[in-house]
Order: C-alpha cells, then sequence, then structure tokens
C-alpha cells in the first residue's frame, strides 16, 4: 500500500494554469514516504513518490529501512529527497545476477547497476541516517576466494549517470557488493560525505581480501566532479579515475585497506582514447587494517595502463589503447605501512613480448606525502619506453621505511623529474 502524501500549493498551480502557462509535474510538492514494515516490498511506494515529486518537488524518505526488489531510477529534476532511511537492496543473488534485472550504463567493463541517480540540478542529502545497505556479506560468502572477473553482474551501489549540476551528500553504503559508486557521462556533480563499508565479518574468510572490486568510486566520461569527506572501507581502488575523466577534485579521503588511489585502468579499449587531466587530490589518508580483516594496503597513489598489444576483449582482457593522463596534483597525503607509495607501471594483464603502451603519463605533481611504508621503495614510476614520463614533479616526501632499510627511488623511461635524489630520470630503451 502507496503511504505518500502531496502537499500541493494550491495557488500556486491556480495562478500558472490561469495565466495559461504550462506547469510541470510535482510543482512545489512535497511527498513523503515511510516504510511499510519487514518483508514488506516498498519498491512500488518509492517510485510513485519519485514519479509524483522527483521533478520540481521534494521526497522525504522517514527513518527506516526500505525494501527494494528490482532495479530502480530516479530521474530528478530541479528536486530534492531528504533520505534519512536506507534502501535496503534485497539479498536475492540469483536474481541480480540476471542481466535483465540491472542496467548496463557504465560502457566500461559492461558493470551492472541496480539504482541509477539522473537528471539535473537536484540534491539528495541522507543526512548520515540513511543510504543504501548492499547486503555485501551474501554475495562475499557466495563467491568466497573463487575467481572474480569485471563485469560478472555484481550491481555497483550506487551509480549517477548522465546527471548534471547534482549533490549527493551524507550518504553511507552498507555492504556495497561491487563497486560502492560509479559517476558515468555526467558534469558538475558534487558529492559531500560519503560512507562506504566492505568489512568482511565471516571469520572462514579472515586473512584473505575477500571483497575485491568493492571500488569507493569509478569515475568515467565525466567533467567537474568534486569528491569531499569520504570514508571508504573497501578490498580495491579507494578512488578509480577512469578514462575521460576531467578536473576531478577530491579532498579529505579516507581509504581504509585495499589498492589505494587509481588512475586507470586506461588503454584497455584498443579503438578509445583515454583522456584524464586536471586531477587534484588534497588530505588524503591511507590505513592498513588488521591483515585478518584485509590483507591490502596497496599505494598511496597509483597509476596503470595495459600494454600496446591486444590481447582477447574487453571487459577483462584488451590493451593497446591510446590516451594522455596530464595536469595531476597529489597534495597531503597521510600513509600507513602502504606496500609502494606512488606507482607507475603500464603493464596491466601485459604478457612477456607485448609492445609497450603508447599511452602517455604526463605532468604529475606529489606534494607532502608522509607516512610509513611496508617496504623499502618510495617511488616506482615505470614508464613505457614507446610514450616515457616528461613533468614529473616531488616536493617534500617524507616516507619513513622499515627499521635498516635504505629508501630507494626508481624511475624507468621518465624524461625529466624534479625533486627525488637518486631516482634514474634517464629514458632507458
Amino acid at each position: 500500500m502507496l503511504y505518500a502524501s502531496c502537499l500541493l500549493l494550491v495557488a500556486s498551480l491556480w495562478l500558472g494554469r490561469a495565466s495559461g502557462d504550462h506547469v510541470p509535474r510535482g510543482t512545489n510538492n512535497t511527498c513523503t514516504v515511510a516504510p511499510l514494515g519487514e518483508g514488506q516490498d516498498d519498491t512500488d511506494q518509492i517510485e510513485a513518490a519519485i514519479e509524483e515529486c522527483g521533478h520540481y518537488g521534494t521526497t522525504v524518505f522517514s527513518e527506516g529501512v526500505y525494501n527494494v526488489t528490482r532495479k530502480m531510477t530516479w530521474d530528478l529534476v530541479a528536486s530534492r529527497v531528504d533520505l534519512h532511511g536506507y534502501l535496503n537492496f534485497t539479498a536475492d543473488l540469483p536474481y541480480w545476477m540476471d542481466p535483465a534485472n540491472t542496467y548496463r550504463v557504465i560502457f566500461i567493463q559492461s558493470q551492472a547497476s541496480w539504482f541509477v541517480l539522473t537528471g539535473s540540478d537536484f540534491v539528495v542529502d541522507a543526512y548520515n541516517t540513511g543510504g543504501i545497505i548492499g547486503n555485501g556479506q551474501y554475495w562475499w560468502n557466495w563467491y568466497g576466494t573463487g575467481s572474480r572477473l569485471d563485469g560478472d553482474g555484481r550491481p555497483v551501489a550506487l551509480t549517477v549517470y548522465q546527471a548534471t549540476r547534482g549533490t549527493i551528500a551524507n550518504f553511507r553504503i552498507e555492504g556495497q557488493p561491487f563497486w560502492c559508486n560509479a559517476i558515468a557521462e555526467s558534469q558538475d556533480v558534487i558529492y559531500d560525505g560519503m560512507y562506504c563499508n566492505a568489512t568482511n565479518t565471516n571469520p572462514e574468510y579472515y586473512g584473505d581480501n575477500v571483497v575485491p572490486n568493492t571500488d569507493g568510486i569509478d569515475t568515467f566520461r565525466s567533467d567537474n566532479i568534486t569528491l569531499l569527506n569520504w570514508d571508504i572501507t573497501l578490498g580495491d581502488d579507494c578512488l578509480a579515475i577512469k578514462g575521460n575523466s576531467t578536473n576531478i577534485y577530491a579532498r579529505n579521503i579516507t581509504c581504509r585497506g585495499g589498492n589505494g588511489i587509481a588512475f586507470g585502468s586506461l588503454g584497455q579499449y584498443a579503438d578509445l582514447f583515454d583522456h584524464v587531466g586536471n586531477v587534484t587530490l588534497e588530505d588524503t589518508h591511507m590505513v592498513r587494517l588488521s591483515s585478518e580483516i584485509q590483507p591490502n594496503m596497496g599505494s598511496g597513489v597509483y597509476f596503470k595502463s595495459w600494454s600496446g598489444t591486444r590481447i582477447g576483449f574487453p571487459p577483462d582482457d584488451g590493451g593497446g589503447g591510446l590516451g594522455l593522463v596530464t595536469n595531476v596534483t597529489v597534495r597531503d597525503m597521510l600513509l600507513n605501512n602502504v606496500s609502494i607509495p606512488i606507482h607507475l607501471y603500464q603493464t596491466n594483464g601485459a604478457l612477456p613480448g607485448d609492445a609497450p603502451s603508447k599511452l602517455q603519463f604526463a605532468n604529475l605533481t606529489f606534494i607532502n606525502v608522509t607516512g610509513s611504508t611496508t617496504g623499502n621503495t618510495i617511488v616506482d614510476l615505470q614508464c613505457s619506453s614507446a610514450a616515457p614520463c616528461p613533468g614529473m614533479v616531488f616536493q617534500d616526501i617524507n616516507v619513513t621505511v622499515p627499521s635498516g632499510q635504505t629508501p630507494t627511488y626508481e624511475c624507468s623511461n621518465v624524461v625529466s623529474e624534479q625533486g627525488l635524489s637518486g631516482c634514474n630520470a634517464t629514458a632507458q630503451s
């Protein structure tokens, strides 16, 4: 039974009709929704409220848990959603793994989505009391430590797609089965306050990374994206800046476990040019968790591309793609026992004898990187001989290595570098 009350401002609507103007649906409406209760399906009433008030109105979700049993899109235009409760995407794994029951709006690697936000000029505020329940532990138990591939049907928890001038605030996602967030083909979107928690609680898998691919967010074909105040517990890339992501700004990001902040992977699609430019990361913190819960804490920041040879095809194979990553600044990064603080390699998925990548990384700047590492390699830049790296700048890199070890800085095919002592910055054949 639908529980939604719509409070119409009758005078305003009457004036619009009297003047002959078109009045969009939902203008100045407020729709209020409350959960139906344990075991009941809230999907119909959620969709009805968004249909009524998602354009030019306000939708208010009371606190509590809302059961969602099918894929759902919120098309929001000049509107607001106050999400005080949680959308619980039920743990019917065989249902969600059927491609017919999810969206395929993220082109790269054919990822699945069960919840999509789209539209323009909207605000979704979850007040730190609401968001998404992804029931990730069911997924992790189901897969165990078996091999998992990209595009295998596990759904992204929250997808923003073809959105313009949107804000997502104070949002919590518990137990993302796959990526926590993705933003694709969007512009001028702000995330301010995002909590993602992929923490395995099954003792059977303590000591294993049973939560792979639980990225905090992947950006793709998007411009002017702001990421503020994130706290992410995960088993893969904290932030993944993928192809054609431009003008990205991230500040106050805490990454607990996983591989670090990634640029890539890039060059997977032979017929696409991957451009990444004007990215700034400020005030980021990489935290190593107990190895019993999450054994990985890879890099502070790392950059990766496929080789220059195409081996197979996406979503799982590929390579041979061109691209340019330029004007990236990493400032004020604090590391807690990461494996390699700053890392770049261009052999993702490569086999012996593959051609070197022609995708280029250029003008990367690292300022005030501090903390600790588990090894003695502070910087490892393995640029491609077919596209050497110019404009590598380092300032105030003060990372502590284990007692008795000597810090090392490795550079291959770097054509210009500033600020590192003992780094070979000569292009190698």
